[in-house]
Parts: C-alpha cells; sequence; structure tokens
C-alpha cells in the first residue's frame, strides 16, 4: 500500500549555480513526508520547501534517478527537469582516474565509501586527529566515536579517500601515524579541498545572497593580511633593542632571541596557508633548560594576538594575575562544557578560546572561524602556559571582537564563481 498519496509532489532540478548538484521542491500535504524520505536519501533542508543534494562524487544524478523511483514506489508525484534527465540517462566517467581497472559499478562503490568518510567527519562521527601530505595526496589519522578497530588511517581526498589501515587503539594509530610521516603531519584535520568547500557551501547556504531586511550577514574572524606578520617582525625588532634577530641558515626563519635566554620566538616566513605554522614562541626553564611551554600560530592570526605573546615574554605581570576565562566572562563569551574540553565562543561566534585539560601539546586553543576544522587561523598552547599568559591572550582576543550588543549591519554577500571539477562525459546509458 503506497505510504503517501498522489497529491504530494516533488520536483528535482539541476542546481542554477553548482552543477550536478540536485535541488528537490516538495509540495501538497504530505511534503513533510517526502522530505523525511529525502533526507534518508542524502538531500539536506535548505528552505521550508527545498533540499539539496550534493556530493563530493559528483554522483548526484544517479543517486537522484534512485531516490526519484523509491519516491514512485510510495506513491509520491515526480517531476524531473529536462535537463536533469539527461543527466540522468547519461554515464560518466572520472578522467585519469587512477584505478582504471575497477569497472564503473566499482568506481561508484569507492566512490560510495569516500562520501561516507566525508559524510562522518562533517557530522562529527570521526574526529581527525592529524593530517600530513605524503608526497602524493593527503593522509590522516582519525577515530570513530563507537565500532570495532574504529582507530584509522585515511588515504586520498574528495572522492578517492579510502581507510588505508584500522587499529584498536587511538595511540597505537596516532604513534603509526607520526612515524610514517614525521615532520609533515599537521594537528587537526587537513583544509577542505575546492570540491568539499563547494559542496559545503551549496548544503549549508554560504554561496547564497542575504538580502533580508534586518538579518546581518554572519561576521568573520579577524584575520591578519598578506604581510602583516613580516611587517610587524621588523617593527617589534626595531623597537624593542631586548630582542635580537637571527636568520636560519636555510634563510627561511627569522629567530627573535630575547636577552632573557629563556624565551625567543621564531618566525616561518615561507607560511602561506591557513593550516601551516608560521610562528613558534616557547619559554625554557633555563638558558639550556627544558621547554617549559610553547605556542604555534598559523598564518593569518592577528597582529595584536602575537604582541600579546610577545609582550607577556618581555615583561610577564606578577604572579597571581586574573584567571584565563575572566576576560572573556566580563565580556560575554558563552560557555560550554564538553566531556573532554571547556570552550567559549564571542558573542559574534568569529573566535573561539578552547581548553582541553588531558591535551599536552594543545591544553589550550585560541581559533578565528566557527569550528577548529576549518579556522582562519588558530593559536595552540601547551600545557605548562601560565594563567597570566593565558589571561592576556584572552584580553588580547576580546579586544578583537564587538560588545555583546554590537549588530553587524546587513549586506550582500556575492555568489562566488565556483567551478569545480566535474566529470568527464562518456556515453549514454543504453
Amino acid at each position: 500500500m503506497p505510504y503517501a498519496p498522489a497529491d504530494a509532489h516533488v520536483h528535482f532540478a539541476l542546481h542554477p549555480d553548482h552543477h550536478p548538484a540536485v535541488v528537490a521542491t516538495t509540495s501538497g500535504p504530505t511534503a513533510d513526508a517526502a522530505r523525511s524520505h529525502l533526507h534518508d536519501l542524502g538531500f539536506r533542508p535548505t528552505s521550508p520547501t527545498t533540499m539539496v543534494l550534493a556530493r563530493i562524487d559528483h554522483e548526484e544524478p544517479h543517486y537522484t534517478d534512485q531516490a526519484a523511483k523509491r519516491l514512485r514506489q510510495l506513491g509520491f508525484t515526480i517531476e524531473i527537469d529536462p535537463s536533469l534527465q539527461e543527466d540522468m540517462d547519461t554515464e560518466w566517467e572520472w578522467a585519469n582516474y587512477p584505478m582504471p581497472w575497477c569497472t564503473r559499478e566499482e568506481v561508484r562503490e569507492v566512490s560510495a565509501e569516500a562520501q561516507r568518510i566525508h559524510d562522518d567527519i562533517a557530522d562529527g562521527r570521526l574526529t581527525i586527529h592529524l593530517h600530513a601530505d605524503d608526497g602524493h595526496t593527503t593522509v590522516a589519522v582519525g577515530s570513530y566515536a563507537t565500532g570495532v578497530r574504529r582507530h584509522v588511517h585515511l588515504h586520498g581526498e574528495n572522492h578517492l579517500r579510502q581507510v588505508a589501515v584500522r587499529f584498536d587503539e587511538e595511540t597505537e594509530a596516532i604513534a603509526e601515524f607520526r612515524r610514517l610521516y614525521s615532520v609533515a603531519v599537521y594537528p587537526g584535520p587537513a583544509p577542505l579541498t575546492e570540491l568539499e568547500t563547494t559542496v559545503q557551501r551549496v548544503i549549508h547556504g554560504e554561496a547564497a545572497p542575504v538580502t533580508s531586511i534586518g538579518v546581518p550577514a554572519p561576521a568573520s574572524p579577524p584575520v591578519a593580511g598578506p604581510g602583516e606578520h613580516e611587517e610587524f617582525l621588523a617593527a617589534f625588532l626595531d623597537d624593542n633593542p631586548q630582542w635580537e634577530k637571527y636568520r636560519t641558515w636555510a634563510g627561511d626563519a627569522t629567530i627573535a632571541s630575547h636577552e632573557n635566554p629563556t624565551v625567543r620566538a621564531e618566525f616561518y616566513h615561507e607560511a602561506r596557508h591557513r593550516t601551516h605554522t608560521a610562528w613558534t614562541v616557547a619559554e625554557y626553564d633555563g638558558p639550556i633548560g627544558e621547554r617549559v611551554w610553547h605556542a604555534a600560530l598559523t598564518t593569518g592570526t592577528p597582529v595584536a594576538l602575537i604582541r600579546a605573546l610577545l609582550q607577556h615574554l618581555d615583561a610577564p605581570p606578577p604572579v597571581g594575575g586574573v584567571e584565563p576565562y575572566e576576560p572573556l566572562r566580563d565580556a560575554g563569551w558563552h560557555p560550554a562544557s564538553h566531556p573532554a574540553r571547556t570552550t567559549w565562543r564571542a558573542p559574534d561566534r568569529t573566535m573561539v578560546f578552547e581548553h582541553t585539560p588531558h591535551a599536552t601539546e594543545a591544553r589550550w586553543t585560541l581559533y578565528g572561524g566557527k569550528d577548529l576544522d576549518r579556522a582562519a587561523w588558530s593559536i595552540r598552547l601547551s600545557s605548562g602556559a601560565g594563567e597570566e599568559l593565558l589571561a592576556e591572550l584572552a584580553a588580547s582576543a576580546v579586544a578583537l571582537t564587538p560588545a555583546p550588543t554590537a549588530v553587524a549591519a546587513p549586506r550582500t554577500v556575492p555568489v562566488p564563481g565556483l567551478q569545480p571539477s566535474v566529470p568527464q562525459r562518456h556515453g549514454r546509458a543504453r
């Protein structure tokens, strides 16, 4: 017996800006039931009447065809736009596919598994601890929230990402990943690829214009522009003679050494990507002693925050200052507690201060953006960082954000001209 009467209607069409993504428009008395089925089939809501299917494998027409057949079986009325129908009737082939021995169905199975991994990461079921570039592609190590042998090494990007190895223990998976990729390892997940960025924009509507009166566009975190770090370093060294400048033998970094031999900072001139470390700052327990704490700052970190760290090293306040969270609490930042961490989010949601009490390398993290996976920049401080330093850093972050009552003026966000790569047309299916 059909699940829904025929007056429930679903119209499928290609997305107007992001081919081959598909938009489903629902109407009729049982539209909610149709939307529920579409959600189970991979579509995500973008408005009360529309849903979108956007994948990293460019297989939207294939899965829309499956969804249309399923909904017809359930009694829904289906209408398919002619241009989408043409794509559904056309078979595709990836150019220069790295596994040419695979049949079309096997290629689709590989892509489906890559899509599942992508969705697991995006939905928080799979947490990525570290990533690296192995010289050919991106690799990563992560952990699923549940399951047997749930700690995995991943290999590849987009529609080629696969689980390479599984481990029983998280420590074993991470240790082996560090052994394999050594200095190429970076914390957290890799930056989104161009295709992943496109998919996220389609799903979350970030590419759509914001035109509603009185509705502000999402705020952006403060970010240092190109060359700002270089200019700051030169000015800082000129204004503070207690710091001496040394260039590394390779010429790709500058060391700023304080007259107090227990502190120093290093700036990497070649850091370009937002996940690359541009600065390392450290304090030691003696001229040739052990490191007490260290910080890693990525490109894009606002200069005001770098200045706060260096000024603290230069003239730390007396012991017994304010608690790290006090400036955040006073400025109206929003606290949230999780089993493994505590986060404080700026009122305009452009910055987050995170405390992970059981971590060693990144016990404290300040970053710009909505989440750490796609942060515009980050500052990671190890265990040992003093409360006075953390409070100064927090106060500097507060100074970069508007007051809680401030409301940004509405503006229109232009639609970017994204042109993700697409498969080549191979021929029509008979």
